[in-house]
């Protein structure tokens, strides 16, 4: 069971965050109840829910998943699915074959990463089928609901920006610059979509550049977000319920152990969702056209229980 929404305002920041002596990081175990499920996700209350559904001025719906062929071939090793059509009479069904949920448009779930002390909430359990502790079904059954914030990165950069097919990073200062310069704010709760560049990249590579990638296994190259503490710290301060990103691992990639991973800052420490491969190019398109970038944010992760992750599922509705 999931502890009651703890208020905002009572929440330390960073700094205050007891350290992980297992991982050196700072961490939110405990902090929403012995047997939290949600992480940041509980921010979402019924108030801030209402707010974010506000921010839909026009109506526009606009998904944000890719369709399943875009990522061509998979990466990280994930194989690509085969679609199956079977006939009975009248009755025509489909049947999806290796099917990776994380292979293309993605939430990591809780149980995704780990350390010494174990997943988020210091859970040791080993995950997956018939073991529902920290599943993709809890974020499931309540729904991701609130305001967007798209930061376009790759806008603010220009056409002289480095490759985002190239590692490189993307600063706590330099997310801070874009929001000013987009004139937006964070607010608590929020929805943090990242642009940088990388999707809209790929889509225009050649088959060569997408196969590389892929051979590349664990170490494709990406643009992120820096895997430093800074980072964790801003998106802890700000009260963001979520990260989400147009490139394969929110963090840059393949990284320098001696900074460290963002997904065991972020995901396993603080509880705080990560969402991959998001398709922003159309919603950046729109927001750019009239100077609006903020939006009703809304997603349904599979109710896979004991799930480690999801398609993303999610759509920005201006």
């Amino acid at each position: 069971m999931t502890a009651p929404a703890r208020a905002v305002g009572t929440l330390p920041a960073f700094d205050e965050l007891p350290v992980l002596p297992e991982s050196g990081t700072r961490h939110a175990w405990g902090l929403f109840g012995p047997d939290d499920e949600l992480g940041t996700l509980n921010l979402l209350t019924p108030a801030v829910v209402r707010a974010g559904l506000d921010a839909a001025q026009t109506g526009e719906s606009i998904g944000l998943a890719l369709d399943s062929d875009v990522i061509d071939p998979p990466l990280y090793g994930r194989r690509a699915a085969r679609h199956v059509v079977t006939e009975s009479g009248p009755v025509v069904d489909d049947r999806l074959d290796d099917f990776f949920p994380q292979a293309a448009s993605q939430w990591d779930g809780f149980g995704h990463h780990r350390c010494r002390a174990g997943a988020y909430g210091g859970v040791t359990a080993p995950p997956g089928p018939g073991r529902p502790r920290l599943g993709i079904h809890h974020w499931a059954r309540r729904g991701i609901v609130s305001r967007g914030v798209l930061l376009d990165v790759a806008h603010h950069r220009g056409a002289e920006a480095p490759d985002p097919l190239v590692e490189g990073t993307i600063t706590p200062e330099e997310l801070r610059a874009v929001a000013r310069a987009q004139g937006v704010h964070l607010r608590a709760g929020d929805v943090l979509c990242v642009r940088t560049g990388w999707l809209a990249t790929y889509r225009a590579a050649g088959s060569r550049v997408r196969e590389r990638l892929a051979a590349d296994g664990a170490r494709v190259a990406s643009l992120g977000l820096a895997a430093t503490e800074d980072t964790a710290r801003l998106l802890w301060d700000a009260r963001v319920a979520a990260v989400v990103t147009d490139n394969p691992a929110v963090e840059q990639t393949p990284g320098d152990p001696a900074v460290g991973s963002l997904h065991r800052r972020v995901l396993m420490s603080l509880g705080m969702p990560l969402g991959e491969l998001f398709d922003l190019d159309h919603l950046a398109e729109r927001c750019a056209a009239d100077g609006r970038w903020t939006f009703a944010f809304t997603a349904a992760p599979l109710t896979i229980v004991g799930g480690l992750g999801s398609t993303a599922n999610a759509l920005a509705i201006r």
